[in-house]
């Protein structure tokens, strides 16, 4: 067997159990910007922001479990920033989440009062559940698995509730929903939020996985998850609520295998970003291009 495909077969376990755990940022980023239509970049501070709450609460003796709950509502927190931010003074939702994610970045360093914290010594969530094999990649995949599972089958119930139709009316049409009786700012509040919230528990489940937190761990994140999700969306498509649901989860195993082809090929960690980069312009450019777009339809748009 060439040392490529065997390279490539040895890294699968690993690269799934890591793909399911980014699926929750994955998770994160479609919420507002698919459901909502509020494109968000709180995902890349609220990553880090719940592997540092983690992290700084396993090392100082919490139940990893607690640990999480509480990076869970930080996440929430930072979303629910954002959102009011852009409710409450009309700032731009990109721009809202930039000023976030950048204050995120300084909090996250009073948090840990350092830049990385080392956690391999104290309990996680898979100590706790088999401390014999704890770091066997399989077995992360059945508890991150059963999570995701759990966490997508309870979406899926609110989302198709009224309460989640309303959501869904605010993101469709903002205006329409307010005259139906919808109010903008909780939909938008509690559905930013959540989207953070499952981003900062990908964050704690990642910090324990690894054995390490660190401030910079967001870095490239929100480009990552939305390779993954431009990839899953071209797998499950998004007609329907469910397979915009298993879209996050499909693109992030297809993402991190191709990933894990890319460096069993020879491509230079190095040069990751800037084959992520440009899959993703290419993925966003193709419906423009296959519908002829370019110079000639804008010309003729600002004539019109």
């Amino acid at each position: 067997m060439p040392d490529v495909l065997l390279s490539f077969i040895n890294l699968i376990p690993v690269t799934i159990a890591q793909s399911l755990i980014v699926a929750f940022v994955v998770l994160g980023i479609m919420i507002p910007f698919r459901l909502l239509g509020f494109p968000d970049l709180t995902s890349e501070g609220a990553y880090p922001l719940g592997g540092c709450v983690t992290g700084v609460l396993i090392a100082s003796g919490y139940d990893p479990v607690f640990a999480m709950a509480v990076a869970a509502c930080a996440g929430f927190l930072a979303g629910s920033t954002t959102a009011f931010i852009h409710l409450r003074f009309g700032i731009n939702t990109l721009l809202a989440g930039i000023l976030v994610m950048t204050m995120l970045y300084s909090i996250n360093l009073r948090i840990m009062g350092r830049t990385n914290i080392a956690l391999f010594t104290f309990d996680s969530l898979f100590k706790d559940l088999n401390p014999a094999n704890f770091n066997d990649p399989w077995f992360k995949i059945a508890v991150v698995g059963t999570l995701i599972a759990v966490i997508l089958a309870a979406l899926y119930y609110l989302l198709v509730t009224e309460r989640g139709t309303t959501i869904r009316a605010v993101g469709a049409s903002p205006d329409m929903a307010e005259a139906q009786g919808v109010s903008i700012w909780s939909a938008t509040i509690l559905g930013v939020g959540s989207a953070s919230l499952f981003t900062a528990l990908g964050g704690g489940i990642m910090v324990q996985s690894q054995g390490f937190a660190d401030v910079n761990m967001g870095f490239g994140i929100l480009i990552n998850g939305l390779a993954a999700l431009i990839i899953g969306e071209a797998i499950t498509g998004r007609k329907t609520v469910l397979r915009q649901l298993l879209a996050p989860v499909a693109g992030a195993l297809a993402y991190y295998q191709l990933v894990s082809l890319c460096l069993s090929l020879g491509l230079a960690p190095a040069d990751l970003k800037l084959a992520t980069g440009l899959f993703v312009l290419i993925m966003l450019a193709l419906p423009a291009l296959r519908r002829g777009g370019g110079v000639p339809q804008l010309k003729e748009k600002i004539r019109e």
